[in-house]
This record gives C-alpha cells, sequence and structure tokens, in this order.
C-alpha cells in the first residue's frame, strides 16, 4: 500500500524549527550588521542541511522548512501584485499571545509576478533528492484576514470583491511554479478551521465578514484557483487550528465544513489536525470521496517535544478507518514546527524524532 507520489504515507506539513546560525544571521541583518546577500548564504547552507536530515528520517519529500520567511503567510502574501504589509495596533489572538502587529492591504490590481519565492522554490529543487514539496498560503486565509478598510485602492469595491482576481492570482502562481518544475504544492489554509468555531466566526461578523456565506465563496474561488491544474502536478491543502508558539486559536469539529471541504474542493489531498480533542472526532471524514484523494491524519503533535506512543497512534489510525479506506490515508505531524520564525516549544532534537516515528510508523501501518 505504498504510495509512489505525493501525499505519501509519511508526509510533513512544512515548516521547520529555525537553526541557531540562522537565528543569529537575521537578528544581524535585522541590526546591519551584515547584508541580505550574507543572510542568504546562511540560508542557502541552513536550508541543504535540514534538506539532507528530511531525507535522512527517511521522508520521500522535503520542504526548505520556510528558512527564508519570518511568516508563513504575511511573506507570501506581501510578494504578491497589488499587496503591502502593513503595521496595526493589534495582532493575530492566539490562546494567551498576539503576533506581531502587521496585516496585508490591498492598495492595488492583484497578480502574481516576479514572485521571491518562485527561486525559493528553484533552489530547494535543485539541492532535493526526494520530491520537492513547496508551501504557500490559502487565498482564504488572505480574504479572512483582511481587517475592515484593508481595500485601499479603486480596483476594489470591499473585500468580497477581491475573490475572482485572487482566483486568478493563485492560478497564476500554480503556473508558475509549475514551469519551475513543482509538481507538489500545498496551499496552506486556516479560514476552514475558523468557519469551524462558533467564537472566530463570531469574530469574522464582528470584522463585517458575511460569515454565513464564507464556505461557498471559498469553495467557489479556491476551484477557480484550482481550474485547468495540470495533470500530473499534486495540490494538497493544510487545514490549521493556528500555530504560533505552541498556542493555537481555534476549536471545534470538521463537522460544519467537511462537506463541502472534502467532497467539493479539487484538492488531491488534505492534510488535517487531529492531535487533540480541540479536532473533534473523525466521523466528518465520511464524506471523502471513495477514489482518488487522500487524508493525511495529523496525530502527531509539534506543540510539544513529548513523543507519542505508537500504538496510540495506531489505535487512531484504526477508528479513523471507520469512516474512510486506510488506502486513502496518510500520516502526518499536525502541523509544521515553527509557522513563523519564532517556532514552537520544542527542541530540534525532539523534532526530528517526531518525524522519524511518522515515517517507522507509515511503513508499520502500511507496508
Amino acid at each position: 500500500m505504498a504510495r509512489a507520489k505525493p501525499p505519501y504515507r509519511a508526509d510533513v506539513v512544512g515548516s521547520i524549527l529555525r537553526t541557531a546560525p540562522l537565528k543569529e544571521a537575521r537578528a544581524k541583518r535585522d541590526k546591519g550588521e551584515i547584508t541580505a546577500a550574507q543572510l542568504k548564504q546562511v540560508e542557502d547552507r541552513e536550508i541543504e542541511k535540514i534538506v539532507k536530515k528530511q531525507e535522512e528520517v527517511g521522508l520521500k519529500c522535503a520542504t526548505d522548512g520556510e528558512f527564508r520567511r519570518s511568516w508563513w503567510h504575511f511573506d507570501f502574501y506581501g510578494g504578491l501584485d497589488g499587496v503591502k504589509i502593513e503595521e496595526i495596533d493589534h495582532g493575530i489572538q492566539f490562546q494567551g499571545v498576539q503576533t506581531r502587529h502587521l496585516t496585508p492591504r490591498i492598495v492595488g490590481k492583484l497578480g502574481f509576478s516576479n514572485h521571491p519565492m518562485l527561486e525559493h522554490f528553484k533552489f530547494l529543487k535543485a539541492h532535493a533528492r526526494v520530491t520537492p514539496k513547496m508551501c504557500i498560503p490559502s487565498p482564504a486565509t488572505m480574504h479572512f484576514r483582511l481587517e475592515p478598510g484593508a481595500i485601499e485602492t479603486k480596483d476594489y469595491a470591499d473585500r468580497d470583491a477581491i475573490f475572482d482576481d485572487l482566483a486568478k492570482t493563485y492560478r497564476q502562481a500554480i503556473k508558475g511554479f509549475y514551469d519551475a518544475g513543482c509538481r507538489y504544492l500545498q496551499i496552506d489554509d486556516t479560514a476552514w478551521a475558523y468557519l469551524c468555531s462558533p467564537a472566530e466566526l463570531k469574530k469574522a461578523r464582528d470584522r463585517g465578514l458575511n460569515a454565513d456565506r464564507l464556505a461557498q465563496d471559498y469553495a467557489r474561488m479556491i476551484n477557480g484557483a484550482l481550474d485547468g491544474k495540470p495533470a500530473d502536478m499534486t495540490i494538497s491543502t493544510h487545514i490549521c487550528r493556528g500555530n504560533f508558539r505552541s498556542t493555537w486559536i481555534s476549536e471545534g469539529g470538521y463537522e460544519p465544513v467537511a462537506e463541502i471541504l472534502l467532497g467539493r474542493l479539487n484538492y488531491d489531498g488534505y492534510f488535517l489536525e487531529y492531535d487533540t480533542a480541540r479536532a473533534g472526532g473523525f466521523e466528518p471524514l465520511r464524506f471523502l470521496p471513495k477514489g482518488n484523494k487522500v487524508v493525511v491524519l495529523g496525530l502527531i503533535t509539534t506543540k510539544s517535544g513529548k513523543l507519542e506512543k505508537k500504538d496510540d497512534v495506531k489505535r487512531r489510525i484504526d477508528e479513523a478507518t471507520k469512516f474512510a479506506p486506510l488506502d486513502q490515508l496518510c500520516l502526518s505531524p499536525q502541523c509544521g514546527f515553527a509557522s513563523t520564525e519564532e517556532g514552537n516549544v520544542l527542541a530540534e532534537e525532539e523534532q526530528w524524532a517526531k518525524l522519524r516515528m511518522v515515517v517507522e510508523l507509515a511503513d508499520e501501518v502500511w507496508r
């Protein structure tokens, strides 16, 4: 039951804890002690190391750990045409902690051209012996995160007016990464998890979003972005409940969105977080259509260094098979280890032990 194409039985979500040399170099760059070119040299060297480490633990795909980014999403959004990342008076509220006070603004016509992450992927591809995997944030999260007054251009009447151009922009991005050699793209998304949370839906309404229509609007926009996707390109999504310094935002099972998310979106695979009771049970997996679509069970937490017991993970995989075939399931950590450069609260060796165990478990379950 091994898989020759992604998502793989043992997979990885994306971000990796930033290494000490990288942290030191970034701090020096911020102080003006080294140039951007010198920082890039350190990034290149450290990315080569973690790509080799992912290969050594047995993964069949590897990411660049998002080592060139400060944020998992804002760095990508800020590279789009018509988007500017600006400072405001508050950050994103997690459980007991706020992020830095930044937000995207729409300042012109949206588009994807000369995006720096194309070069980031090319470097990864040149140094990976396994499948190079690129991760970018979702257009749905882009819309969901827009503050009132975020539209600073006459190109769009309001936030909802960007849907069609945002889909077009992502079609351009998909083509750009494909032309650069990418065959495994992951679109990371927090919006769908927020749609499962009554508390987050209330916050969305308070920000003036039409929360009752968001699932339908996002499904239409995402399918528009995936329209014309090359047949030999795998595009998956990771549904995240928030990941900042080992804290979280959203809770609530996938039931409110599962029929649309699993049944109507044209993704090839879904990375679903299942590391705590906040994600609910496996019942929503019944909406996964029989066939080629895959759900990657995020049963290994990245929020702490404590290693799960293999038998406990196997039991949970067995529970999931009551609602979806084992052949349509895979295994991964529940999220990345460092969605922002601050990283989660665990040691690098604990991180690699978890990834190594994902590979071992996948071999034992799907041997």
